[in-house]
């Protein structure tokens, strides 16, 4: 009898490599999808489609199968700008918690939840696990909203009301991203990249995040967290191989932090005016000004997770930008 799952932002970057390996391992699977969410990425699967919402509990109980193996929930808002927190806030806690009792409710084996290496806060040690919350990143609502999220998930375990596994990826690259490193890689393409920010980290591959949630279900210990790293990495040299790889010239030296910092307050400033997203928020340049090392020996002894060289990275998401046709 196959297994079962219902998994949350199914058509997201990292969700969707989570619901075609899935489906290729034979699950059944039961993907919830917003009404306007694009779902072009997934329908060449074997997979159900429930018109829902995190923030609505209702879509979620009539959509998890009953007695449901695996409940992923990968779904969240990594928004950056003030603007929008009360939004994220929305998303990120209430609709862990939503996520959380529907689950309950429906006798989930168990719940592997996504979460982020950035609720550790800004760390200038190797981060682990056992690494302490600091404080310095609590301005940040999407630390904050994610750390909460964690914190009812492991209060949900503790209350045995559900078995949860939490997984942090760090800096994820690969096939499929359309929002995230995705966005250098065509200013790269377009020789309009501005700056080189001055931090760096661990750089995970897609799809071995994916292959972790799936491990997590198998063979992940109940409450714990486990890290998803990568290579360690200046973001000057992720842009340098970019650069090599599509024949463009790039910045030869980061930017200073402060300047980046400036540029945010003004952005800010400007979107005030406009309504329009800024490119790079306060929040966003202290994100990237940072470097952040981890330590995915926990995820690699006991998820089987694996690392893929960055520049191989960068060369597979480049190609499948090219095949989508979003590098003109």
């Amino acid at each position: 009898m196959s297994l079962r799952a219902f998994v949350t932002g199914a058509t997201g970057f990292v969700g969707m490599n989570l619901v075609r390996q899935l489906s290729e391992l034979g699950w059944e699977v039961t993907a919830l999808v917003r009404p306007n969410s694009p779902v072009e990425n997934i329908e060449g699967f074997d997979v159900r489609l429930h018109t829902g919402d995190i923030t609505e509990p209702d879509s979620l109980k009539s959509g998890i199968p009953r007695d449901v193996d695996a409940v992923f929930h990968v779904a969240a808002s990594t928004n950056i700008w003030s603007r929008k927190n009360d939004s994220q806030t929305r998303i990120n806690v209430d609709g862990t918690r939503n996520i959380l009792e529907a689950s309950a409710r429906a006798g989930a084996g168990r719940l592997v939840h996504t979460s982020s290496f950035i609720v550790w806060g800004f760390h200038e040690t190797i981060l682990k696990e056992t690494s302490p919350w600091l404080d310095n990143a609590n301005w940040i609502n999407y630390v904050r909203t994610k750390r909460a999220a964690e914190t009812l998930v492991k209060q949900a375990v503790a209350e045995r009301r559900i078995d949860a596994v939490i997984l942090n990826p760090a800096h994820i690259l690969g096939p499929g991203d359309t929002h995230n490193w995705s966005r250098m890689i065509r200013l790269v393409h377009e020789n309009d990249l501005p700056g080189v920010p001055p931090g760096g980290g661990a750089f995970a591959d897609v799809r071995e995040v994916a292959k972790a949630h799936i491990q997590a279900f198998h063979q992940g210990r109940k409450g714990e967290n486990y890290l998803l790293g990568g290579n360690d990495t200046l973001f000057i040299d992720v842009v340098r191989m970019t650069g090599e790889i599509l024949g463009r010239k790039v910045p030869g030296r980061a930017s200073p932090a402060w300047l980046l910092n400036a540029i945010s307050q003004v952005y800010v400033l400007a979107a005030a005016i406009t309504g329009t997203e800024p490119d790079l928020t306060p929040e966003g340049a202290a994100m990237i000004t940072r470097h952040i090392e981890c330590d995915s020996s926990r995820a690699v002894a006991e998820l089987d997770y694996r690392f893929t060289p960055v520049r191989q990275l960068l060369l597979e998401t480049t190609q499948w930008l090219r095949d989508k046709g979003m590098l003109n």
